[in-house]
């Protein structure tokens, strides 16, 4: 009876070793991401997902290595069409230039717009709304050629992954829905083959020591070898029939598929772009062009009877009048261009070329898709796996042996 319960206890040890290496990979991916937010007391007693808690410098990397590469801000702007852009846009753009019209004048020249019969301010927003096509266009080609200064992609994607730390989670466990899942496994599998060594030892050598040594390899072991399987080697080696390979460099064009789409969906998409370039740090070159045009337009709506008109209103009522215009066609900006949506991610298609440049890229360039959520901090979880290991040895040693 004595000597069954020996050898059970002895058996136990790559069991228990299974389930140590299980537990610590489990443990150690979720704290990749979780909690979203710091958790416990600041600084040092509490926990926030090693993610999350560097998103700004992941955004950054993420940008440097895949996004900032392989997207054009020149070329997804050469893609918009001003035509189909306007039209897009005429009808609310017709509602809001109405109302702009209305406001500057009562504004800046209240009297001569009172005095002004129905048919007269009819006249006024007819001329505007024909010339509506003209502006529009010139605008858009301004645009096109000055992007660089109005939208900057690291700007885009870092602001919204900081905003949103939920998403930048969203985008590296879909990249690595399968990877995520395999360390976790191999922990199990890795666990279980370390632990016949340590049952052999054990048997022959029962140092009190053993058990929280071969817990704290096996914490270490399997955390690293489960890393170090994900990407390498790099590049396909042919082993007779086999070909062996980093598991997420060869599911390249798989995962290139899942990144694009969530980068398109949730990431660069037309409501983020029209944000970054309305609120960002390009704004005010934007707001440059807007006024240009519009107090070109200006121009040539009262190029007849400027002369009249300018003393009617004042001369300075008349500057008054095209700041006042500019400002509310670009603070209104979001109520028009909400419309464009739909076309421009007909136009953009940004998750189709994404997608395309990603499974062009090298294992190399590649690797960089999902690598900087490990290479910054895999030592802290190899090491948190370790020391979680260390303890599973130390109760395995009270429980089972003492």
């Amino acid at each position: 009876m004595e000597w069954n319960i020996q050898l059970l206890s002895l058996l136990s040890i790559p069991v228990i070793s299974a389930i140590v290496g299980w537990v610590t990979n489990y443990l150690a991916v979720k704290m990749m991401f979780y909690p979203i937010e710091f958790t416990g007391i600041r600084p040092f007693f509490g926990w926030q997902g090693l993610i999350p808690a560097k998103r700004r410098e992941m955004a950054e990397i993420e940008v440097e290595l895949v996004l900032g590469k392989l997207l054009s801000v020149e070329e997804m702007a050469g893609r918009i069409e001003p035509e189909a852009l306007t039209e897009a846009i005429e009808r609310r753009l017709r509602q809001v230039l109405r109302k702009v019209v209305n406001d500057v004048m009562s504004e800046s020249a209240p009297g001569l717009w009172a005095a002004l019969p129905v048919q007269g301010k009819n006249l006024v927003y007819q001329r505007v709304e024909n010339d509506m096509p003209h502006v529009v266009q010139k605008m858009v080609e301004d645009f096109q050629h000055n992007v660089t200064e109005i939208l900057d992609i690291k700007e885009l994607v870092v602001e919204q992954l900081v905003n949103a730390p939920e998403l930048i989670n969203e985008i590296f466990l879909t990249a690595g829905s399968k990877e995520f899942p395999f360390i976790v496994r191999s922990g199990l599998y890795f666990g279980f083959l370390f632990g016949l060594p340590t049952m052999l030892l054990w048997h022959y050598f029962q140092a009190w020591w053993l058990l929280p040594l071969g817990g704290l390899l096996v914490g270490y072991a399997t955390n690293w070898i489960a890393i170090k399987i994900i990407f390498e080697p790099k590049n396909p080696i042919n082993i007779g029939p086999f070909k062996i390979q980093g598991m997420f460099l060869k599911r390249q064009k798989e995962v290139s598929e899942v990144y694009a789409d969530i980068i398109e969906r949730k990431l660069i998409t037309p409501q983020n772009i029209t944000h970054i370039i309305l609120h960002g740090s390009g704004s005010a070159q934007l707001l440059e062009i807007i006024e240009l045009h519009v107090n070109d337009a200006i121009e040539r709506y009262v190029a007849v009877a400027q002369p009249y008109f300018a003393l009617g209103v004042g001369s300075e009522n008349y500057h008054r009048m095209k700041t006042l215009a500019v400002e509310q066609i670009f603070e209104n900006s979001d109520k028009y261009l909400l419309y464009a949506y739909d076309y421009a991610n007909q136009a953009l298609r940004i998750g189709g070329d994404l997608c395309e440049r990603m499974q062009a890229l090298t294992p190399l360039e590649f690797e960089g898709v999902l690598r900087p959520a490990y290479q910054q901090d895999e030592w802290k979880l190899i090491v948190t796996g370790a020391i979680l290991g260390l303890l599973a040895g130390f109760a395995q040693l009270y429980l089972v042996f003492m």
